[in-house]
């Protein structure tokens, strides 16, 4: 028994997660990896091994029914999705949706396999290769399950992968995740029961045409569910995709109207300062009073305000930040800022102002609510450092600060349209290859950004 175990161990379920892994890595190469993640990843790659063949003396007793393969797969496709779950640092819908993504591709390339392997025993293409045949039939497989993922990643995938992470996967793509379980594991483990028990010699042989014809009916029907399946996952990507573009946009609008209120402030305070300077000046001419030194002293303070202009090498990011300090000038905000905007060529105009937009005016909102005028204090770093761009921004904030899947929550009511900053910010730093983090302790927020400086593009034009 135990030999037949072992055989089942080796021949049939390692095969499978061999293959479900290959796709899993194809699909959710891209995902935000955990802290630990290679002790993790191979430590529960153990894990699952040391579990399959646990579940191989299952197999063993209850392989040759349909319920019994389906209870097998099933815990296998669960016990890898935990895993997956424990080395990326994703949210759960999203991790069940990209495993499930993975598994209709395997499915589709294995009953692929299954087409054309069929057709070679009818057409007895494999009569003279002997008792050799099981190592040619390794050897071919494993040969063809290369090229078709390889294939499979170019056609279709990559299309895909790189709008999963940092996703919100909504309730219909999770149910249509199931859908496309349901339909691999059940139609897979009933056929191939139904089958096994009809060939002849071989499994997979058949001597009755009709039965023949039947299995490849159901080899392409499989292939075709698995196509259409993954097909309306795509779309329901692109609908998600489009959805959010919207609300880039509507945030963009609404982030346009701060900036005009923002803007306006800054101008109605350079009109009172010039109008105190052109007031002072005039009462001076009027008493015909020589300029003292107290009178230098309070012209100065006046125009003092020009001091806030900002120059760190980027002509966008001075723009930006010059018009942010004018703004803290006039609210009682500490702005300080070191920043080597040089480095950042690498980056779009409309990324780079949106990135650090949002970075600076989600500080402003959260120290304008701090009461104590010392705590209102921001503190932004842009600088490179061993072929790394690093931008730290910190800032005080009040009240409680809660965190979910590594993005701190909005306090408004509005959370679609208060969580899309930081979403978006995310979005940005991906694009380019970056890592973001964020964290809150001791009443300070922390937001560290971290981008490669041999990135010279967009990370998914590569």
């Amino acid at each position: 028994m135990i030999s037949q175990v072992v055989a089942a161990y080796w021949q049939v379920i390692l095969q499978f997660l061999a293959e479900l892994y290959v796709f899993y890595i194809l699909v959710m190469f891209r995902f935000n990896r955990a802290k630990y993640f290679a002790a993790k990843f191979f430590g529960g790659l153990a894990a699952v091994a040391a579990i399959a063949f646990g579940l191989s003396f299952f197999y063993h007793f209850f392989g040759g029914n349909a319920y019994g393969r389906i209870a097998v797969y099933l815990l296998l496709f669960a016990v890898t999705c935990a895993h997956a779950r424990l080395c990326l640092a994703e949210g759960f819908k999203t991790i069940i949706f990209g495993c499930s993504f993975a598994y209709a591709v395997q499915n589709a390339v294995y009953k692929l396999f299954l087409i054309l392997y069929c057709a070679g025993e009818q057409l007895r293409l494999f009569e003279g290769i002997g008792k050799n045949f099981w190592l040619w039939y390794r050897a071919i497989y494993c040969v063809f399950i290369a090229l078709a993922a390889t294939a499979a990643y170019f056609l279709f995938i990559r299309r895909h992968i790189k709008r999963l992470p940092d996703s919100d996967i909504d309730y219909r793509m999770l149910i249509i995740s199931l859908i496309v379980l349901c339909i691999t594991v059940i139609l897979c483990s009933f056929e191939d029961v139904h089958f096994a028990n009809l060939s002849s010699g071989r499994e997979n042989r058949f001597e009755n045409y009709d039965v023949f014809a039947l299995r490849q009916t159901g080899n392409v029907f499989s292939v075709l569910s698995g196509g259409v399946v993954l097909i309306l996952m795509s779309k329901t990507i692109v609908e998600r995709d489009l959805k959010r573009e919207v609300e880039y946009l509507q945030h963009a609008v609404r982030q346009g109207a701060r900036q005009y209120e923002i803007s306006k402030d800054t101008i109605d305070l350079i009109n009172v300062k010039c109008h105190d300077i052109k007031y002072k000046l005039g009462s001076l001419l009027a008493r015909g009073d020589s300029l003292t030194s107290e009178a230098v002293a309070d012209l100065q303070k006046s125009i003092s305000i020009y001091d806030t202009r900002v120059s760190a090498g980027n002509k966008i990011l001075d723009v930006l930040l010059t018009e942010k300090s004018l703004y803290c000038e006039q609210n009682g905000i500490t702005f300080s800022c070191m920043a080597d905007g040089s480095k950042l060529e690498f980056m779009e105009d409309g990324d780079l102002y949106c990135l650090f937009g949002n970075i600076i005016d989600n500080a402003l909102e959260a120290v304008n609510n701090v009461p104590e005028r010392e705590r209102r204090v921001i503190n932004l770093v842009v600088k490179a450092k061993n072929c790394m761009l690093t931008v730290q921004e910190e800032n005080y904030f009040e009240g409680e600060l809660t965190f979910k899947d590594g993005l701190p929550c909005t306090t408004k009511g509005d959370k679609n349209y208060h969580g899309f900053g930081t979403r978006s910010m995310r979005m940005i730093v991906n694009k380019y290859g970056g890592a973001f983090s964020a964290r809150a302790e001791g009443g300070v927020y922390y937001l560290n950004i971290v981008f490669p400086l041999e990135q010279t593009g967009p990370a998914a034009d590569k």
